[in-house]
């Protein structure tokens, strides 16, 4: 299944009722692991690059080109993403790579210039057949959509997403970014209600810390684009340790990655089914 572009999966599953799994790519390893647990249960998936980890590699190429050389391979369909893209030169570089799918993040920005610049970016994008998500941010204030307490107005996120033509939008329901508990309480009702006025897809990020049963009861309430990052961030760290902690000699990175890897697989497969994505 080739590469395809982030519109064909995420308004299927938004008309659908369906979640889509969105998941951080850091190292090459977390690539072919999200592809393997998709492809165990046949769902598709969204591979994200955020730029830290273009901070983290030194350049978007060498991650991206690779990333996009796993997706190209899988026998599911395969969005790449760029992910909480606020450098406007990056979404350019995504785009010329092949990336089928963009989050540009002008929250940090007061209401008027984060419209003005996410609607440039989208012109550009669709233009070149991209997908555009993006994120209204908190009107009047400079902390972002997922600053703790904070919740998206439907009637806000509606005049944002007619004002810059985004494709999808990530809301403020009560979660937050890196979080290692599954704690968050999310507003279903709010969710209900930003789904009703907002027409397009609904974006859920800081999910590592939703339950189980709150991520699928989102997806029925109107979420479709669930990004879970933190929480796979532990299960890959936690069999390496468990794995050094057994056999403390150990030098050979594959002997320790590969279990990583394959457990990360697994728990792709159980999420996709969680957010209902098969």
């Amino acid at each position: 299944m080739p590469l395809v572009s982030g519109a064909e999966v995420v308004l299927a599953a938004a008309q659908a009722g369906r979640g889509v799994g969105a998941f951080n790519v850091i190292q090459l390893e977390h690539a072919t692991a999200l592809i393997a647990g998709a492809e165990q249960v046949g769902a598709p998936v969204i591979l994200q690059i955020s730029e830290n980890a273009v901070k983290y590699h030194g350049a978007l190429k060498p991650i991206g080109v690779a990333t996009l050389a796993a997706a190209a391979a899988s026998s599911v369909p395969v969005v790449v993403h760029l992910d909480h893209a606020m450098d406007r030169d990056l979404v350019t570089e995504a785009v010329s790579l092949g990336f089928t799918s963009v989050m540009f993040d002008a929250s940090k920005l007061d209401y008027a210039d984060n419209v003005a610049a996410t609607s440039e970016v989208t012109a550009f994008c669709h233009e070149h057949g991209v997908f555009v998500e993006a994120e209204i941010g908190e009107v009047g204030g400079k902390d972002g959509v997922h600053a703790p307490g904070a919740r998206t107005r439907p009637d806000e996120a509606l005049a944002f997403a007619e004002a810059t033509g985004v494709d999808a939008l990530a809301v403020a329901v009560g979660s937050s970014h890196a979080m290692t508990e599954r704690t968050a309480e999310l507003d279903f009702a709010l969710i209900g209600d930003l789904r009703a006025a907002v027409p397009v897809p609904l974006v859920l990020h800081g999910s590592s810390g939703v339950a189980d049963a709150d991520l699928t009861r989102a997806v029925e309430a109107g979420m479709t684009k669930v990004n879970i990052a933190t929480h796979l961030n532990n299960v890959f760290t936690g069999v390496v340790r468990e794995v050094l902690a057994d056999q403390p000699a150990l030098v050979d990175t594959r002997k320790y990655l590969g279990p990583a890897r394959t457990a990360v697989a697994a728990e792709v497969a159980r999420l996709l089914t969680v957010l209902k994505a098969v």
